[in-house]
């Protein structure tokens, strides 16, 4: 086994991901990258997760499924194991978060408003005159 202490019942990286919501692959991607420490190793040689394991995978999959970076959940982590932390460290995580959601959402907004625009400009008939083709067109010259 890795260097973990050994915590309660572990399971096999399958019962891991289906607790977490979590590709198999996907796990083994955050192990790779250190998001998530090494697993343990079965006498088979089986990847194995104790509950704070799954807990943590629970905790990355809502903070992505929340849109948060791979770097904003680590510091997120970092945070939530620290229990001397500063909440403003946390909020100030959120709210630069925020601000690149309002940035996205600006400009697929944009995107969004040009697209209506040209789709209100062609007529939508039988011919082959297309404001949407003629702009698509002026942006390769």
């Amino acid at each position: 086994m890795s260097g973990r202490a050994h915590c309660g019942r572990l399971v096999r990286i399958g019962e891991a991901a289906s607790r977490s919501g979590m590709a198999p692959k996907t796990i083994r991607f955050y192990e790779e990258i250190g998001l998530i420490g090494p697993a343990q190793r079965l006498a088979n040689r089986y990847r194995a997760y104790s509950e704070k394991d799954v807990h943590t995978l629970r905790f990355i999959h809502r903070a992505r499924s929340l849109g948060f970076t791979l770097n904003d959940i680590r510091a997120l982590l970092s945070l939530y194991h620290d229990r001397q932390r500063a909440s403003r460290e946390v909020k100030r995580l959120a709210i630069g978060h925020v601000q690149a959601l309002d940035r996205k959402i600006a400009e697929l907004t944009a995107i969004r408003n040009s697209i209506a625009d040209l789709a209100r400009q062609c007529h939508g008939d039988e011919r082959p005159e297309c404001p949407i083709l003629d702009e698509l067109e002026a942006a390769t010259h």
